[in-house]
């Protein structure tokens, strides 16, 4: 089978089990499993690049989400006026004054003579900053989280378009990849994945306990739309007669026609990210990434800054996970940092680079929409089965119990037995590099 052929009937494929469950589900769930596949492909796409193209094995992905999706609350979320009378300005100069000890404790590191004068000299300057930023960040955020903390406590946003909060999604998580590529991309691949991993935590443990900056567990809410309201929609007459026109209710018409929007703004972005991946993979840079990836050692003979290029093609893969991010906020209309976990933003991304292919970006488009669909669909269909499967046991039967209960695992057995079968029969990927 050609390799043109074979891509054409996997893609029709998995478009066809998302039209079959609008047809025996709800146009409602197939627009919404479509939505967030084309947000998962673009999360694929980024771990393409950096796994695919350079063989860079990062495992902090969750974190470059989690900024993305602080960038959509950043962006677009009102000033909280009354925060940043208590103290906004404030706990900026804290932040302030915490990097330019920093800065300072690195120019002395620098400048210095080597020897232990020099080593006192960073540590005083370390403690020193710290001591200061502490006594005016601590008093700062204090005052921001007591204003009306049970509705905001926190200093809000700039208020602009929340389709801005895309591209600053993208850069935010570029100068997060870029500190984390100047000192972890000199370690080997396995210490690599440790060292990310331990970042991505970070982020999301400060997302989850700095309530100045998004609310914390508290979660931002109702965040501005770039698309119509459902009740604006259900109030218009003209919707009204063109969703009795179609022969449906104006609160169904309503729901679809918004998903519909979501997953035209998600295509046009899947499409441009896509394209720029192929034309930066056929161009000369991606051929000596490629070559970079395959044999380090022989293109450090021949003169290429192997690190150099790592760190770039590290930060452009974090800038699409963080873009991803800010979309899938967006779509959510609110940030929820206890639901950044590993297995989701992760492990689940990186099944989709596989199980697509590694190295090739269709591949990561197809794994990004089959394996989103698996993953939302094998719960219910688990449960389904172990319902007729237990329907014989006796009721307060123990073992019916246990089959019940383990319907809720049925996903995470898929997604291995998945990995395997792929792993098994077409190592490379459903869609292999060419």
């Amino acid at each position: 089978m050609s390799h043109t052929l074979r891509t054409t009937l996997l893609f029709a494929g998995t478009a066809g089990l998302i039209v079959l469950t609008g047809l025996l589900q709800s146009w409602n769930s197939a627009l919404v499993i479509l939505n967030m596949g084309l947000v998962s492909a673009v999360m694929a796409l980024g771990v393409n690049l950096q796994w695919g193209f350079a063989g860079l094995f990062n495992v902090g992905v969750m974190g470059f989400v989690a900024l993305g999706g602080l960038a959509a609350v950043l962006v677009s979320v009102e000033p909280v006026g009354e925060a940043w009378s208590a103290g906004g300005l404030r706990l900026l100069a804290g932040l302030v004054l915490g990097a330019a000890s920093v800065v300072a404790a690195v120019l002395a590191w620098q400048r210095m003579v080597p020897g232990r004068l020099r080593a006192l000299a960073v540590v005083a300057i370390l403690l020193l900053g710290f001591v200061i930023y502490r006594a005016v960040f601590d008093p700062a955020v204090e005052a921001v989280e007591a204003v009306n903390s049970s509705t905001s406590g926190f200093l809000g946003g700039l208020g602009l378009p929340i389709l801005l909060s895309w591209p600053v999604g993208g850069l935010l998580a570029a100068g997060a990849a870029w500190v984390i590529g100047k000192t972890a991309l000199g370690l080997r691949s396995d210490y690599l994945a440790i060292a990310t991993l331990g970042i991505a935590e970070i982020v999301v443990a400060a997302l989850k306990n700095e309530d100045w900056l998004a609310r914390g567990v508290k979660n931002v809410i109702g965040l501005p739309r770039p698309v119509p309201y459902e009740v604006d929609l259900q109030q218009s007459d003209i919707f009204i007669s063109r969703a009795e026109g179609f022969g449906l209710d104006p609160v169904t018409a309503s729901g679809l026609w918004v998903k519909v929007n979501y997953g035209i703004l998600f295509a046009v972005v899947l499409v441009i990210v896509f394209v720029l991946a192929q034309l930066a993979l056929n161009s000369p840079w991606g051929r000596m990434m490629r070559a970079i990836r395959d044999n380090e050692t022989a293109a450090r003979a021949m003169g290429k800054d192997v690190t150099r290029r790592h760190l770039q093609i590290f930060v452009l893969g974090s800038a699409v996970c963080g873009l991803a991010g800010a979309m899938m906020t967006t779509l959510d209309g609110q940030l929820t940092p206890a639901s950044y976990q590993p297995l989701r933003f992760t492990f689940l991304v990186w099944v989709m680079v596989i199980v697509g292919g590694s190295g090739s970006n269709l591949g990561a488009v197809l794994g990004g929409f089959l394996i989103w669909f698996l993953w939302v669909q094998v719960e219910p269909m688990g449960q389904l089965l172990m319902s007729a499967i237990a329907a014989p046991l006796a009721d307060g039967s123990a073992l019916k119990a246990h089959l019940l209960a383990s319907s809720a695992h049925i996903r995470l057995l898929t997604m291995g037995l998945v990995l395997l079968l792929v792993l098994r029969f077409s190592p490379r990927g459903l869609i292999p590099e060419r």
